[in-house]
């Protein structure tokens, strides 16, 4: 049985704990140039203060063209690299392992199909991107291949009708995301971490896990499991789980890869007790966190000591998403009483 202060090894980097913050996107922290700005900086220092044993930055652009919106950060450019080398400083100070989520948001309709030569010229920004947050400091790279966006858009057979060797089977919808984590290795080194955000369940989670085994042959050393386009496996069943069904994607990941390669969970992990049950019956490797610790970075302390915090309100549409002014109600409380 794990505790959730047992330090866990993630290819050759020992990480604290047991507990991680996912990656959520600041979306009016940056401006047009892409840069990390303060604000970024002191965000992920305060969750590092509090105790994450490591921070996977947001998900940052690879080009210009594949932000989310005007003010989503990015790597496309090496005048980019300061920012986070900041960034990257203020969580090492404060002991977090730190990595980077990297991502393209793909087409809004796929309608016209990519050729193999954008194909290329796309695993190119990924893999430069990549060696742009080396240069930063970030002990690795976490690839965004879930959420609708470009890695996933090829392994769901419901946006990939491609009769190529990037369509088709299981291995050639894998494919573009195999060819990038084997040139961020070639790249990075043996020792970077590369992580991907993959689907757990596209269609289902049998395939979605053929998907991983594809990229786990070629050096990937964390899966993070989270949401993909579909959702059509029968078989996935709450059953009285104190956990949600896309945590359960997570556990069935943990399972079916115990011993070969970490995975995490994630999704409405509210309450200490939930992420304590999740690493002490060995459901999973990792819990990452979001919501959670944007309400209160405290959040972690509760967990790893028992300290007070204060809880995530769940809003039907968080305060932190898309075009929202930061208003959590949670945080405005936290901060009201001094914290």
């Amino acid at each position: 049985m794990s505790n959730v202060n047992e330090p866990i090894t993630i290819n050759k980097t020992i990480i604290k704990n047991r507990l991680t913050m996912a990656p959520t996107v600041k979306f009016d922290y940056a401006g047009p140039d892409g840069k990390a700005t303060q604000k970024h900086i002191e965000h992920y220092r305060e969750r590092a203060a509090h105790g994450a044993g490591l921070i996977c930055v947001e998900a940052t652009a690879v080009t210009p063209d594949g932000r989310f919106c005007p003010t989503h950060m990015g790597l496309w450019e090496d005048e980019q690299i300061e920012g986070h080398r900041q960034i990257v400083q203020a969580c090492h100070e404060n002991g977090a392992v730190v990595i980077i989520q990297i991502n393209h948001k793909g087409s809004d309709t796929m309608a016209t199909e990519m050729t193999v030569e954008q194909i290329h010229q796309m695993e190119t920004a990924f893999v430069e991107a990549a060696v742009r947050a080396k240069k930063a400091g970030y002990d690795g790279v976490q690839l965004h291949g879930c959420h609708g966006y470009l890695i996933n858009q090829f392994i769901s057979k419901k946006t990939n009708h491609r009769t190529d060797e990037y369509g088709g089977t299981e291995e050639n919808r894998a494919r573009f995301g195999v060819e990038i984590i084997k040139g961020v290795r070639k790249a990075c080194g043996e020792d970077f971490i590369i992580s991907i955000r993959t689907a757990g369940i596209e269609p289902d989670v049998a395939t979605a896990i053929k998907i991983a085994e594809e990229y786990v042959k070629v050096s990937c050393n964390y899966l993070q499991v989270s949401t993909g386009i579909e959702w059509d496996d029968p078989s996935l069943k709450e059953e009285g789980e104190p956990y949600n069904l896309i945590c359960k994607a997570g556990v069935l990941f943990h399972k079916h890869f115990k011993d070969r390669v970490p995975v995490s969970c994630v999704n409405t992990i509210l309450e200490p007790e939930l992420a304590k049950y999740l690493i002490e019956n060995d459901l999973v490797d990792t819990v990452d966190l979001g919501r959670a610790v944007l309400a209160d970075p405290a959040f972690c302390e509760a967990v790893l000591e028992g300290k007070p915090f204060v809880k995530c309100f769940n809003c039907p549409r968080c305060q932190y998403g898309p075009g929202m002014p930061h208003k959590c109600p949670a945080e405005t409380r936290r901060k009201s009483n001094g914290n």
